[in-house]
């Protein structure tokens, strides 16, 4: 299952997209946005997320 962002908790600060070994993550709308058909649901993104803004669809 793939991640997806809560833009309500998203500072936009990048964090996450350094540990995407898939490059799933970019930037959209001032708010990371995850890729659901890249993300391979390892779960590296919201174990680095500062505000929690990342969890399992």
């Amino acid at each position: 299952m793939a991640y997806k962002v809560d833009a309500d908790k998203c500072v936009n600060c990048g964090t996450c997209d350094s540990e995407c070994p898939v490059d799933a993550i970019s930037e959209k709308s001032d708010k990371r946005w995850i890729d659901a058909a890249k993300c391979q649901s390892c779960g590296a993104c919201s174990g680095v997320c500062p505000t929690e803004a990342i969890s399992e669809e």
